[in-house]
């Protein structure tokens, strides 16, 4: 058992699942949940310099090389709905223990600086780039924010809610119902065959040269091992056994939470439901490597959490010569 310490903000060496620790579900922000109802938060936080404000549009942040940036509270009028993100809890340009607050903007405007070397970038655009700060926030950024562009109206009575707790719960001003952010969880596994062979599937979304994972959604009154064994069954016609769970990821695209496993297929007569999925292949690890390394398959970026299955499955890194598509 290693006696190493880790450092202040950083989570200890086992407490990561097999998968490690992945691009978008690094520990960076103390979200603070018990400090968001207090009175008067974002008129003190707003007060004080050591605050920092976060700028979202349209799913893009205000980056300068591979950082966030974060303006102070006297250089914007907080005219838009603010969200408390909390403190931080490792140091970057700022020291840790700094407080950040979202603005969701309708357009990105460079109103707010002079620098030419800012610009407006995706969270998919800079997942691998960003510190583990700057990742955790913009995660998160990224999650509430699609759910306050969608969550504008009581779903019981269509009145406009109104926001409270520090942006993180909209409540009905008529029927006094309380509305919170909502994660739709998603199971995505590898299947193995008797032959250790990785089967991987093309959607009818994508290029014909694009294979992944399989993935869906966990449907209600569903075990995550019972969603992992529905859904291969109805993508790729498999009866899969032993489900294990390899870890998880947020993919606020628009509010996934990604759970991963790896699965044992009973047979390798793959079939493709011919709707969400249009080719299925088997492939053993000299396979997968040859043919992402000529560019014949592109397979997810590394800040998909479908890119650390199959590595994870192939042992190590795949080099490949053709970039990844999205």
């Amino acid at each position: 058992m290693s006696n190493t310490v880790p450092a202040a903000g950083q989570p200890p060496e086992d407490a990561h699942p097999p998968l490690g620790s992945l691009a978008l579900a690094r520990a960076g922000v103390d979200r603070g949940g018990d400090w968001r109802v207090a009175p008067g938060l974002m008129e003190r936080l707003w007060s004080t310099s050591e605050t920092k404000i976060m700028l979202i549009s349209q799913g893009k942040s205000p980056v300068v090389g591979s950082s966030l940036l974060l303006l102070d509270p006297d250089q914007i009028e907080p005219t838009q709905t603010p969200v408390y993100l909390g403190q931080t809890t490792v140091p970057a340009a700022e020291p840790a223990g700094t407080d950040v607050v979202l603005l969701m903007l309708k357009e990105p405007s460079n109103q707010w600086w002079d620098e030419e070397s800012v610009d407006w970038m995706g969270l998919r655009e800079m997942a691998t780039e960003l510190s583990m700060r700057d990742s955790a926030l913009f995660v998160e950024a990224a999650a509430i924010a699609n759910w306050h562009a969608t969550h504008t109206h009581c779903p019981r009575c269509g009145s406009p809610t109104e926001v409270e707790a520090g942006g993180w719960v909209r409540r009905c001003p008529l029927d006094s119902s309380e509305h919170f952010p909502r994660t739709d969880p998603a199971i995505i596994a590898t299947v193995v065959d008797e032959q250790d062979r990785l089967l991987l599937g093309s959607s009818a979304q994508w290029s014909n040269k694009r294979f992944s994972t399989l993935a869906g959604f966990v449907e209600p009154g569903e075990s995550l091992e019972a969603a992992v064994i529905r859904e291969i069954g109805e993508e790729a016609g498999l009866t899969v056994h032993s489900p294990r769970y390899l870890g998880s990821q947020p993919w606020p695209f628009p509010a996934s939470l990604m759970l991963g496993f790896t699965a044992q297929a009973h047979s390798a007569e793959a079939v493709p439901d011919g709707v969400e999925i249009t080719d299925l292949r088997w492939f053993t690890r000299e396979e997968l490597a040859e043919a992402v390394g000529s560019g014949e398959v592109l397979i997810a970026s590394g800040a998909s959490i479908a890119r650390s299955l199959i590595e994870h499955w192939y042992g190590g890194p795949i080099a490949e010569t053709a970039g990844p598509q999205q």
